[in-house]
């Protein structure tokens, strides 16, 4: 047996092991009684507002230990509307909030058209 025979057949070994591994959870029902059952999967890392044409860059990027600023405009973003969510909607401080997080949201829609177009 060669070594790619063998490499295929610990591939098909884990495969089955995990195969297995869900379909006794999901007997048990322990699959439908996690938090997210049924919900889309809510990465956080900006992936879906990222254009498709740019996602597999930026994944490259990012295992590569380098965070575009984009992405950090994004994250920052996801942070400002956690604290904006906590703040009294009528206040100043969530009126002044309200303003920076529509004014980057503006910037980083015009950064990623920009890229798109310069791809």
């Amino acid at each position: 047996m060669s070594a790619m025979d063998k490499k295929e057949n610990r591939l098909k070994l884990v495969e089955d092991h995990i195969g297995k591994c869900l379909a006794e959870s999901e007997a048990s029902g322990e699959l439908r009684r996690a938090r997210d059952w049924g919900k889309p999967l809510d990465l956080g890392d900006g992936y879906d507002e990222t254009p498709a044409e740019l996602r597999m860059g930026f994944k490259v990027l990012k295992d590569a230990g380098v965070v575009p600023p984009e992405v950090e405009m994004m994250q920052r973003l996801r942070e400002m509307r956690a604290r904006l969510a906590a703040l009294d909607p009528q206040g100043a401080e969530a009126a002044a909030l309200g303003k920076e997080i529509h004014d980057l949201q503006i910037t980083v829609a015009l950064r990623i058209e920009a890229l798109a177009k310069n791809r």
